[in-house]
């Protein structure tokens, strides 16, 4: 096996230094490791360049966590999806540093690494994994149109009850759907409302 098989070496499409945009821990500053490579293809991702893992280069996970090291003690690893890979190598690594690590996943893909922290984000074209949803401690569901909503109960109905539950719009479709959102909390207020703070603030 090579050493991206393994986890040893990871497709590094970029990691940098920011305020938390979403969720549950937005306006708080984090280092994130953006992984390459994903086939669950939402049509309206904002990063599909992240989607050909091969357009980006492996990078040993020792180089990855000795600079996020040096950044911050909270570490997001997003993608792309990041499951797509052993995370296994990669969340010891950075636990030798004594940080606090967090995932952005849609949790299509079985759980691995070590994490303080797991936002599930799902996708009905590859829906999450058992296990995953048993142990998300935030549902991120975005809202393109208002049957995401319904898509929304359905995912918030499988994982366990002390997970928080945000419903984010689409950026792209924010002026319509927003409204709608807004109401749907004030009627269903286990619900909270997520957005995409760091495009408001122009940030990465």
């Amino acid at each position: 096996m090579d050493k991206v098989s393994r986890g040893l070496m990871l497709p590094l499409m970029e990691a940098f230094y920011t305020i938390q945009g979403e969720g549950y821990h937005k306006g708080t500053a984090a280092y994130f490791i953006r992984v390459g490579g994903c086939d669950v293809g939402c049509h309206w991702c904002d990063v599909k360049e992240s989607w050909n893992a091969e357009t980006h280069p492996p990078t040993d996970i020792r180089q990855i966590a000795e600079s996020a090291a040096r950044y911050s003690d909270t570490i997001v690893v997003t993608g792309g999806e990041p499951l797509t890979w052993d995370m296994g190598p990669l969340t010891a690594a950075l636990k030798e540093f004594g940080l606090k690590i967090h995932i952005e996943t849609s949790g299509a893909y079985p759980l691995t690494g070590t994490w303080d922290w797991i936002c599930l984000s799902p996708k009905k074209n590859k829906l999450p994994r058992e296990e995953v949803y048993a142990v998300a401690d935030e549902l991120k569901v975005i809202v393109y149109n208002r049957h995401d909503l319904k898509f929304a109960e359905e995912q918030a109905a499988r994982v366990g009850k002390e997970c928080l539950l945000y419903l984010q719009p689409e950026w792209s479709v924010r002026e319509k759907v927003t409204p709608l959102i807004v109401d749907y909390v004030m009627a269903n207020p286990k619900w909270r409302v997520s957005l995409q703070t760091h495009k408001y603030l122009n940030i990465p």
